[in-house]
């Protein structure tokens, strides 16, 4: 069906009206005559990042059903915490079958709970019996402060970047070539000596002094005081598995998220070190559950209560309704979904400093179908130095609240078919705010979005686009200047919806074919 198309062009940008025409066809992907999709390269190689192995077991698997092993029933004492914790920890001892223990089911009704309810084993489960309605199973969360569900080993380091989790490394050699671009799958190696197909390699991107000048974060100043970006020495770790080997040329399995340009990073030069990851907590989920909290009209860094962490890998969370709490859900490790996650708010946030409702710090991450309501949040916020593909596919955030590559450069990140009607979408300089965040993302993509606005900028030798998206650009200097406005990122059909209609689920079809679209709802 065709539609008629208006777009009226103002003085900071575009906006598109309602009516839009049927999807257009851009140059930087497109449906070729095969079927296949075509994707733009620049002059450099750089490419549009398949972002198709985001999400649990890599893309295109769907969640598991588990069998429940254990059922509790709400006590309607004063605290379930200690139940639901035995529960968990007897299924926890339960020999695994094929790769899971079983499911703990909380019958409907509330349970009150004063602390953490952990899944440190693998394939265990947190069910509840609905997350609305008459059937749910509420978790109410009281006393001090605390998170409600967290799925991860105890002793494990919080906030873990995914590629950081080493417990040995055994051989070492460097990227050889000159430049690798951006959704590389293949580089050139000094020594490919010792390295074989199915080892886990951590490619170690150095943080250099030229580099963080060419990216004009040298001189970030707040209140008299000098900023740092990202300490000159530190790395940015790329986790990936090697899917095959020839001479000294190396393929990966899923493409590189960021490029690599030997001008700024030798010395040192990447490092390609083999390596055996930390044990991740691994096909572990929560799921049908209410988590809820009291109201509070209070700063965020005062909130008592926060919902759910994981720190896992091939884990979910499905079908949760969330209340009142902030800095909401955090995600570390790799190969993560969230389903239909929602968190609300019905009072704000206090202060300037605000809370990341979402924050999806791991790598191969699919937020699905999720949602949030709330003013002066991070509806979703990246932190720093982490290597996606981090995938928001078909989410919806209500409020004032905003979505973005928040800080210290986060690589690969895709919005796709995400409305932000009342807030924003920002791929961005943040110059010296928050302790010098800088340079949030590159390499990302807003695909076929709406939202009030958008600031997308492009970095210095990286990208970003806003590729069929409605709402308005909105060009900014770097904060704290008065001027100039940063260069623009990549607008491509501004205002009018493009093919495919959904860049996520049309790289998924591509790679794992049709039945893999299905497998994930579609």
């Amino acid at each position: 069906m065709k539609r008629m198309v208006t777009i009226w062009i103002i003085s900071f940008g575009w906006l598109a009206c309602t009516a839009c025409s049927e999807a257009a066809q851009i140059e930087w992907i497109h449906t070729g005559p095969d079927g296949k999709l075509v994707y733009k390269t620049t002059p450099a190689g750089d490419k549009i990042m398949d972002f198709s192995s985001a999400g649990y077991m890599g893309g295109g698997v769907a969640l598991p059903e588990v069998p429940v092993m254990r059922t509790v029933e709400p006590s309607g004492g004063p605290d379930d915490t200690a139940a639901i914790q035995a529960a968990i920890d007897a299924v926890s001892a339960m020999n695994p079958q094929k790769r899971f223990r079983g499911a703990v089911l909380l019958a409907s009704g509330t349970y009150t709970c004063s602390g953490t309810i952990t899944i440190g084993a693998d394939g265990v489960v947190l069910r509840g019996s609905g997350s609305i309605g008459p059937d749910a199973s509420t978790i109410k969360m009281v006393g001090g402060r605390h998170c409600a569900i967290v799925i991860g080993r105890s002793g494990g380091r919080r906030g873990r970047r995914s590629g950081e989790d080493r417990l040995s490394e055994t051989i070492e050699t460097s990227i050889a070539d000159t430049y690798v671009p951006s959704r590389a799958v293949s580089f050139t190696v000094a020594d490919a000596t010792g390295f074989a197909v199915g080892d886990v390699v951590a490619i170690r991107r150095p943080v250099t002094q030229a580099w963080i000048y060419f990216m004009q974060m040298d001189n970030l100043v707040r209140d008299g005081r000098t900023q740092t970006w990202i300490r000159a020495g530190s790395t940015i770790t790329t986790e990936r598995r090697i899917a095959a080997i020839s001479t000294n040329h190396v393929t990966l399995e899923i493409p590189l998220t960021d490029s690599f340009d030997s001008k700024y990073l030798n010395p040192p030069g990447t490092k390609v070190v083999k390596t055996t990851p930390t044990l991740l907590v691994a096909q572990a989920g929560v799921e049908h559950l209410h988590i809820q909290c009291p109201p509070m009209k209070i700063s965020y860094s005062l909130h008592p209560y926060t919902a759910m962490r994981i720190n896992g890998q091939d884990c979910w969370a499905r079908d949760i309704v969330i209340e009142e709490t902030m800095n909401s859900v955090s995600i570390s490790g790799r190969r993560i979904t969230l389903e239909r996650v929602a968190v609300n708010r019905t009072v704000p946030n206090i202060g300037a400093s605000k809370p990341a409702e979402f924050a999806p710090n791991a790598s191969q991450v699919l937020l699905d179908r999720c949602s949030g309501n709330g003013d002066n949040i991070w509806h979703v916020a990246t932190g720093g130095r982490h290597t996606g593909p981090i995938v928001l596919l078909n989410c919806t955030f209500r409020g004032t609240g905003r979505v973005e590559g928040h800080q210290r450069w986060t690589t690969g990140m895709l919005l796709d078919n995400c409305r932000v009607p009342e807030g924003g979408i920002d791929f961005k300089n943040r110059g010296s705010m928050g302790s010098g965040h800088g340079w949030g993302t590159g390499w990302s993509v807003a695909w076929n979005c709406t939202a009030r606005d958008y600031v997308i900028q492009q970095p210095p030798g990286a990208m970003n686009w806003a590729i069929g998206c409605i709402g308005r650009s909105k060009p900014t200097p770097r904060p704290f200047d008065s001027k100039p406005n940063l260069p623009v990122g990549t607008f491509d059909s501004p205002g009018i919806p493009v093919e495919p209609q959904s860049l996520y689920l049309a790289q998924l079809a591509e790679r794992l074919g049709p039945q893999a679209v299905k497998n994930i709802g579609y």
